[in-house]
C-alpha cells in the first residue's frame, strides 16, 4: 500500500501538485509592479521621434527590426500575467485608435512605479486606484479645454496631412512629409460621401528597390504577380472574376469511359476542348475583356483566352481576389459561367508594369474616387518597408480617428505637461490621502518630457522645468524642441506638432484602468499547467536516472 504523504495545512492543501500560490503586498502586489516595471522600461526607448528601434526575434524565428510598441508587444509572447494585462490594455488602443500603443503602456509602468512609493509610505492599493481614477476624471475633464486646432474638412489634404505628420514621425523621422502626403492621398481617394472610412481601403504593396522618395498612389490594386496569357494590356477593361480554376471542368462523380478504337479517344478529347472553348467563348461575348481566377489556369484555356483576346491573371489569395472585387465592383463566380452585366467589374486600365526587377499587374480606376487604393512603397531592404507600412498603417488609423473626431492637441509633450500642472493644483485642494495619487499621476504624466529628452541625448530634469515655466507664464502650447541641441522649448503648434485628441484620451482611460486592475489584485494563483513531462534540455546529455 501506498504510504499518504499529509499537504501541507493553508491553501495549498486545496490545491492539486505543481499549483502555485503568491499572496500579500510582498509577493503578489510588488511583484506583479516589478514585471510590469520592466516592460514598461524595455518600450520607453522606443518612444519618441528619436527613440530606438528593437530587434525582436519572434516565436517561429522571424526577424523584426523596429520601434513600434504595437509590434513588439504583439511578436513578444509575454507570460506574466500582470505584464499581460498591459498588453491586453495596448491590444485595445490599438483596436480603438491606431495608434498609441507605446504611450499606454509607459504611462501604465510610470502609474505603478508611483503606486510602489506610495504603497511603501503605507497607503492601502485601494486609496492609491481610488486617487488615480479621481485623477483621470479631472484630467479628461481639462483635455478638451486643450485643444488647439480641428479638421473641418477632411477631404482637404493639407488640413488632413497637419494631423498625420506626428503619428508618422514618430516611426519615420524626417520623412514624415513625403509619407503623410501618401497617406492623406490615399485616404481622401476612398473616402465613401457620408460613410465611414474603412482602413482595410488602402492597401500597402512592398516592392524592393529604388528608395522611398520613389513611392507611389494608385487608384486601384497592385498585385506583385505576372499575368498568365500574352495579352499584358486591356483599357477600359470590363473584369470577370472566378473563385475556381480556369481548366476543363471535374466531374462531380467519377466515371468510366470504354474507348473501342481511336476516333472515339480522338472525338472524346475533342468533346472536352470544344466544351471548354464555348465556355470561354461565352465569357469573350458576354464583353469581358480580363479573367481574374482564383486558381490555377489549364493551357488549353490559356490557348483559347490568348486566342479571344482576353488577359488572365491568377491571384492565389481568397482575400485578394475579395478586395480586387471591391475596387472594381465586380462579383466572384464560383464555376465557370458567362458572367452578366451586373456581375462583371470595370477597370479604367489593367496593365502588366515593371517596377525594378518586379513584374506587377495594376488595375487602375482612373477616377477621382475608387473604392480601394493601393500605397506602392520602394526601398532598399525588406526589414525598412516593413517599418514604413507601419508607419502608413498608424497615419491611416489616424485617418479614421480624425473622421469620428477631428479635434488637435498640442504634441512634443506640451499637453502631458499643461494636464500634469493643473493636475498638482489640483491635488492640492483634496483633503483626504488620495492627494497623493493625484500627485504621481501628475509625475507619471511629466515623465513623457523626460523620456523624449532621454531618447534624443539632453538633460531631462532641465527641460522638464524649462516647460513648467513656460507653461507657468501661459504658453499653454510650449513642448520639447526636439531639433536643438540643448534643452530648449518650442511652440508646438507654431511647428505643426499634433497630437489626435482621442489619442490622449483613450491613452488615459486605458493606462489608468490597467494600473487601477493590477493594484486591486492581491493574490495569484497560478494552477498546474497542463500536458505531460516537460522535453529534456537540449545541448546536454540526458541522464537516465532522472
Amino acid at each position: 500500500m501506498a504510504l499518504h504523504v499529509p499537504k501541507a495545512p493553508g491553501f495549498a492543501q486545496m490545491m492539486k501538485d505543481g499549483a502555485r500560490h503568491f499572496s500579500g503586498l510582498e509577493e503578489a502586489v510588488y511583484r506583479n509592479i516589478g514585471a510590469c516595471k520592466e516592460f514598461a522600461k524595455t518600450v520607453r526607448t522606443a518612444y519618441g521621434p528619436n527613440g530606438m528601434n528593437k530587434m525582436v526575434i519572434n516565436h517561429i524565428e522571424k526577424l523584426f527590426v523596429t520601434s513600434d510598441a504595437g509590434t513588439i508587444i504583439r511578436e513578444l509572447d509575454v507570460e506574466h500575467p500582470a505584464a499581460k494585462l498591459m498588453v491586453l490594455a495596448a491590444e485595445m488602443m490599438e483596436q480603438e485608435v491606431g495608434d498609441g500603443t507605446n504611450f499606454v503602456i509607459i504611462f501604465c509602468g510610470a502609474l505603478l512605479e508611483g503606486a510602489e512609493e506610495l504603497l511603501r509610505m503605507g497607503l492601502t492599493p485601494s486609496e492609491i486606484s481610488e486617487g488615480f481614477e479621481l485623477a483621470l476624471d479631472k484630467a479628461v475633464e481639462i483635455l478638451p479645454s486643450l485643444v488647439v486646432d480641428k479638421v473641418e474638412d477632411i477631404r482637404n489634404e493639407s488640413q488632413v496631412m497637419k494631423a498625420l505628420r506626428t503619428s508618422v514621425m514618430s516611426k519615420q523621422y524626417g520623412q514624415e512629409d513625403l509619407i503623410s502626403g501618401f497617406i492623406g492621398k490615399a485616404c481622401i481617394s476612398v473616402l465613401p460621401e457620408g460613410g465611414s472610412f474603412n482602413v482595410d481601403n488602402v492597401r500597402v504593396c512592398k516592392i524592393l528597390g529604388s528608395s522611398l522618395a520613389n513611392s507611389s498612389v494608385v487608384q486601384g490594386m497592385v498585385f506583385k504577380r505576372q499575368v498568365e496569357g500574352d495579352v499584358t494590356k486591356k483599357s477600359k477593361a470590363k473584369i470577370a472574376v472566378f473563385t475556381c480554376a480556369i481548366d476543363i471542368m471535374q466531374t462531380e462523380t467519377k466515371g468510366t469511359v470504354l474507348i473501342k478504337n481511336a476516333d472515339e479517344l480522338k472525338n472524346f478529347s475533342r468533346g472536352e476542348e470544344s466544351m471548354l472553348e464555348s465556355q470561354i467563348k461565352a465569357i469573350a461575348d458576354a464583353g469581358a475583356d480580363v479573367v481574374v481566377g482564383g486558381a490555377k489556369f489549364g493551357d488549353m484555356a490559356l490557348h483559347y483566352l490568348n486566342k479571344y483576346g482576353i488577359m488572365g491573371v491568377r491571384l492565389t489569395s481568397k482575400w485578394d481576389v475579395r478586395r480586387l472585387c471591391k475596387a472594381v465592383n465586380a462579383t466572384a463566380l464560383p464555376r465557370m459561367t458567362a458572367p452578366t452585366k451586373e456581375e462583371m467589374g470595370y477597370a479604367d486600365v489593367v496593365c502588366v508594369d515593371e517596377l525594378g526587377d518586379t513584374n506587377v499587374v495594376v488595375f487602375r480606376l482612373e477616377g477621382k474616387e475608387s473604392r480601394v487604393s493601393t500605397i506602392v512603397v520602394r526601398g532598399a531592404t525588406d526589414n525598412y518597408m516593413d517599418d514604413v507600412e507601419r508607419a502608413i498603417d498608424d497615419g491611416v488609423n489616424t485617418f479614421k480617428g480624425i473622421s469620428k473626431d477631428g479635434r488637435l492637441v498640442a504634441g512634443a509633450a506640451a499637453t502631458e505637461i499643461e494636464l500634469a500642472r493643473q493636475l498638482t493644483s489640483f491635488g492640492d485642494t483634496r483633503p483626504g490621502l488620495e492627494q497623493y495619487a493625484v500627485k504621481k499621476f501628475a509625475v507619471a504624466l511629466e515623465g513623457f518630457a523626460k523620456i523624449l529628452a532621454e531618447n534624443t541625448g539632453i538633460r531631462a530634469n532641465e527641460l522638464v522645468s524649462k516647460l513648467y515655466a513656460a507653461h507657468e507664464e501661459g504658453q499653454k502650447t510650449a513642448g520639447f524642441d526636439i531639433n536643438a541641441e540643448t534643452a530648449s522649448v518650442c511652440d508646438a503648434v507654431a511647428n505643426n506638432i499634433l497630437d489626435l485628441y482621442l489619442t490622449k484620451m483613450w491613452g488615459l482611460k486605458y493606462a489608468t484602468n490597467a494600473a487601477c486592475t493590477i493594484l486591486k489584485v492581491d493574490q495569484i494563483i497560478m494552477a498546474k499547467k497542463a500536458g505531460g513531462p516537460r522535453p529534456p534540455k537540449q545541448g546536454g546529455a540526458d541522464n537516465d536516472d532522472d
